[in-house]
């Protein structure tokens, strides 16, 4: 009885891994409806802001032309305009914050949970690309794309409120607009991506993982942005009452205006003064004798000539770019280490 034996392969005759390529065509198949819904989403909020943005720019255009811009008429323009267009930027800032944290959920979180929850890991696990190289090339390439299609989305965001931070009404670092803007928004959304797919293979399931990426980044936003970012730089203390934007000064309507982080009257020896307690001291022509302080520059002029110092601690609107540079900056790292846990965990997982 003879048995028929099979050649021993070549060395040079081993299977090859699937180039990545391939694997980036088959990462474009599998998402392309989740890119499409990112590019609708920003797409249509584009047309809408260059719409309303020609219209907020031609109104602007009356107010910059006024001079002397420290007189009444140009300070009712100002007025008027905020008024008239104000309110519809602050909506577009609050329903944009939300946008990097719901591209995460719907982009970020089914990249892995979807396969994992279903099984379909196995068979892409055996297609002789490896497990570690199926994830990098599932996310990396996303994660380009969703960072990339922000940061074009946050030029036209930068141009439409630019009227608002030449006339004074907002500050560049408020922490309304300030991570719509530059870098920040792109790195954003990238760090929610990379949150949703981490959240994605922890919890392997897609609902909960798309919940949990919404928390994760709406907690991340909200400590960055009342206790993190106003420490990026040592804030400026300044005696000073007239600071670009502060409450207390003469200049209501000036350019960039500084972000003022506190307030604080203070004696002669130092002591901090309650509001209440400065009340009582201001004449009754000037809103004494009540609960609080009136914002006027008369009542700082009064103040400060019976003895009464404002100390204001602020951030300068000098300092955007840098804040920009350093929030990007943390950011980016945290997505690498986040996906870089990600494929640590891909790698440690039981077929």
């Amino acid at each position: 009885m003879t048995a028929l034996t099979v050649p021993a392969r070549p060395e040079d005759a081993r299977l090859r891994p699937v180039p990545w390529r391939r694997m980036a065509w088959v990462t474009w198949r599998q998402h392309r409806i989740a890119l499409a819904g990112v590019a609708a989403l920003l797409g249509a909020l584009a047309v809408y802001l260059w719409v309303t943005g020609l219209h907020v720019h031609h109104a602007y255009a009356a107010v910059a032309a006024c001079h002397p811009a420290s007189s009444n008429t140009c300070a009712t323009l100002t007025v008027n305009f905020n008024n008239a267009n104000g309110s519809t930027a602050e909506l577009i800032a609050a329903l944009l914050q939300g946008a990097p944290a719901l591209i995460g959920a719907f982009v970020g979180a089914p990249v892995l949970a979807r396969e994992l929850e279903t099984g379909t890991f196995r068979y892409a696990w055996t297609q002789g690309f490896g497990r570690w190289r199926w994830t990098l090339a599932k996310l990396v390439p996303l994660a380009i794309a969703v960072a990339a299609a922000a940061g074009a989305f946050s030029l036209l965001l930068s141009w439409y409120y630019a009227p608002f931070f030449a006339d004074g009404n907002q500050t560049p670092l408020a922490s309304t607009v300030f991570d719509l803007r530059g870098v920040a928004f792109a790195a954003w959304t990238l760090a929610a991506f990379a949150i949703g797919a981490l959240a994605g293979m922890l919890i392997r399931r897609v609902v909960p993982a798309i919940a949990a990426t919404l928390a994760a980044t709406a907690g991340l936003g909200l400590v960055t942005g009342l206790y993190l970012r106003e420490h990026y730089v040592t804030a400026l203390v300044t005696s000073n009452p007239n600071v670009p934007g502060s409450t207390m000064g003469s200049n209501v309507f000036v350019s960039d205006p500084a972000w003022i982080l506190s307030e604080q009257w203070q004696t002669k020896a130092g002591r901090p003064v309650s509001e209440s307690a400065l009340g009582q001291v201001l004449p009754a022509q000037l809103g004494g004798k009540g609960g609080g302080i009136p914002q006027s520059f008369e009542v700082t002029d009064y103040l400060t000539r019976h003895g009464y110092t404002l100390w204001t601690t602020y951030q300068p609107a000098s300092r955007f770019w840098p804040f920009q540079w350093i929030e990007g900056g943390w950011l980016l790292a945290l997505s690498v280490l986040l996906i870089a846990a990600t494929v640590w965990l891909v790698r440690r997982r039981a077929a």
